[in-house]
């Protein structure tokens, strides 16, 4: 049954905050043609009190509960995304610090025109964010916004609270498939690779009533590593990665030599040791989503060993020109090659280790007329620059 909206909840052990939340949203959508849908990552009994609380509600009630919490909370609302009844959709936290009296605010927003997605900011005239407690939350929670303000300075323009969790959506105006959260900034997800309209109305940002807060050093970790995702990329990722390798093969030459060895012969014992381990790295945190589409895990390996060798090969004798008839010094010229080196590791690594199997197709396929300059350049512009600036 299709309805005009759903109210998007979701949970992780907020059982004794079930059925405040849904008697006073109950409330706050009378007369509206409205669902709650709960998703559930609880290891305790929420879902249970849920279905409890269900069969009394003025208002259609459900949960979904996930034995894998794939995505974390922005994987959650993505899952009730697809399974809402409603194509606009509201999503709030289940521990009642995102006030249900202001739906019909959201609702009529929307109703307003000019916005696809309309968020409860705690930080346009009329918001108060004193919910979050301490003066270190507080000053966390303002950082990171002014962060993601700036990295985005187009996307987010009109967004003073991009990390709320508060904010209604018209799943219509989204590209469901395109989203790929981590942890809990949704609205950021959604905001960043998604060409949408924001509105936003004021928030006052109540205080949690029970069970203890989400947030750790873990989830900002993973909030830290999610935006540079967007913002760059995977180039981000491989760069990082491509430097983490840099330091060490300096380091492991800087040492060798140290101990007497030949400057040519510690370089490949580091390119030897970093190519390995950027691969594990790059296996992990670059490539993780290509990975199913992709040869098996030998054939990526020796794919990327092969080539990376061959790299080292010819870097190798660069390397030892600039030393030899430049008079560079062998650190420096080691640098300078591993930065040239660089994006062939990328493209080749995107294109061709990564590359999805071939499939036979069944009808006969037309001719590709695209030059293989235009394959590379479409191929840095999906990989390495999206979600980029408009």
């Amino acid at each position: 049954m299709t309805r005009d909206f759903t109210v998007l909840v979701p949970t992780f052990n907020e059982r004794d905050n079930i059925a405040e939340l849904v008697s006073r949203a109950a409330r706050a959508l009378e007369g509206l043609d409205a669902e709650i849908l709960f998703i559930d990552d609880s290891s305790d009994d929420t879902a249970a009190e849920v279905a409890r609380v269900a069969a009394d509600a003025p208002l259609p009630v459900r949960v979904i509960h996930r034995e894998r919490n794939a995505g974390g909370l922005g994987g959650a609302v993505v899952l009730g995304l697809r399974e809402a009844d409603g194509d606009v959709c509201i999503v709030m936290d289940g521990d009642l610090q995102h006030p249900p009296e202001l739906l019909p605010e959201l609702i009529a927003r929307y109703r307003e025109g000019g916005a696809d997605v309309v968020a409860a900011s705690r930080y346009v005239g009329g918001g108060d964010s004193r919910g979050l407690g301490t003066a270190v939350r507080l000053g966390v929670s303002r950082a990171s916004t002014w962060l993601t303000r700036a990295m985005f300075p187009v996307r987010l323009a009109r967004s003073t609270d991009p990390m709320t969790g508060f904010f209604l959506v018209d799943r219509r105006r989204i590209d469901l498939e395109a989203l790929k959260p981590q942890g809990f900034k949704i609205l950021l997800e959604i905001l960043a690779r998604s060409d949408v309209r924001i509105a936003e109305v004021p928030m006052e940002f109540s205080e949690r009533r029970h069970g203890t807060s989400k947030a750790s050093l873990r989830q900002g970790a993973t909030f830290l590593a999610h935006l540079a995702r967007l913002r760059f990329g995977k180039m981000s990722l491989f760069a990082i990665i491509g430097a983490i390798g840099a330091v060490a093969n300096l380091g492991i030459m800087w040492a060798l030599i140290s101990l007497g060895v030949d400057y040519v012969w510690a370089a490949i014992i580091g390119a030897e040791a970093t190519i390995i381990g950027n691969f594990v790295l790059q296996e992990r945190f670059v490539f993780a989503d290509m990975r199913r589409g992709a040869s098996g895990l030998g054939v990526r390996f020796l794919s990327s060993f092969t080539f990376n060798n061959i790299e080292a090969a010819l870097r190798i004798p660069l390397l030892a020109f600039m030393v030899e008839t430049w008079h560079f010094s062998a650190i420096f010229a080691a640098a300078i090659s591993l930065v040239v080196a660089f994006f062939a590791r990328f493209l080749f690594h995107s294109l061709v280790v990564y590359a999805p199997r071939r499939r036979v197709a069944v009808e006969p396929a037309e001719v590709p007329t695209d030059t293989a300059a235009q394959r590379i350049i479409r191929a840095i512009d999906a990989e390495a620059m999206k979600p980029g600036e408009l």
